[in-house]
């Protein structure tokens, strides 16, 4: 038996290992996918139907009858988009100066920045609303965008990649003359894209799927998100149409999957860059 077999045998419960937790990872996103094209009545059949159906147009016009789909994807993609780009310019500026700049109280800040993410999410609702409402924003795109965009977790990673980034790198900038935007854009972010583009994806990944808040702030069904407007239909409604509800669900992956696609390479790059570092 030749080497290149043998070392192929060997591998082989590994493959059929890992094949079968790609298999359990994909299964309930397919079942979600082929469950979006049939009518209620078939949706709980058994055994399940495991071919796509002939209802996706219904359920999708279902949709848009009933919370207006396209209205709310557009604002998800608004809100998740907007959030995104400040977040992502937040945590770049404030990790920037935590990782390159030596300041009074700038150990004390940063140990301040890391507690917050001890704190629940919950916890800070009420005192939102109030200062959302005070200040005349319920009801509008920026009272959901403006509390995201400034993220601990993201500071914190763009803080810590930039930490292993050589001084002499910037000085040699500076020396030719760039001040500290330009050394930022022209340096920073060229080296920094694959940490970016995978925090990207996990910014945009949480924005996209927060509820609580926008279910608070967000008063006005024009205004409404997709994850919000999925949850008041399900309550809205006498009966639960199930097949439109899995449509919308659908549709909810769609942004993501694409977001990641055309990332990919940068986010695995970012991973495996953050995996290698120390």
């Amino acid at each position: 038996m030749s080497t290149a077999r043998s070392a192929r045998l060997r591998g082989l419960p590994l493959t059929l290992v890992l094949a079968g937790v790609a298999g359990l990872s994909v299964g309930p996103f397919y079942w979600l996918v082929v469950a979006a094209t049939h009518g209620d009545s078939e949706i709980f059949d058994w055994p399940p139907n495991l071919l796509p159906g002939s209802h996706l147009g219904d359920n999708l016009s279902h949709l848009q009858d009933k919370i207006g789909l396209g209205r709310v994807v557009l604002n998800s993609l608004a809100i998740a988009g907007l959030q995104t780009v400040g977040a992502l310019i937040v945590a770049l500026l404030a990790g920037y100066a935590f990782a390159k700049f030596r300041f009074r109280g700038r150990t004390v800040l940063f140990a301040l920045l890391l507690s917050t993410l001890v704190v629940p999410e919950q916890v800070m609702l009420v005192p939102l609303f109030k200062m959302m409402m005070s200040i005349g924003l319920l009801d509008s795109y920026q009272a959901v965008v403006l509390p995201g965009l400034c993220v601990p977790f993201a500071i914190f990673l763009m803080r810590q990649s930039l930490s292993s980034m050589p001084d002499e790198l910037l000085d040699a900038a500076r020396v030719d003359g760039a001040g500290e935007l330009r050394v930022l854009w022209s340096v920073v972010v060229p080296v920094m894209r694959p940490a970016l583009a995978a925090l990207a994806i996990f910014l945009f990944l949480g924005s996209w799927n927060q509820f609580v808040w926008p279910l608070i702030a967000l008063r006005s069904p024009e205004m409404h998100t997709l994850p919000v407007a999925l949850a008041t239909l399900h309550a809205s409604e006498a009966t639960t149409d199930y097949g439109a509800i899995l449509a919308g669900t659908a549709v909810s992956t769609l942004p993501m999957m694409v977001l990641f696609l055309v990332l990919q390479r940068q986010f695995i790059s970012g991973l495996l860059a953050g995996a290698t570092k120390g």
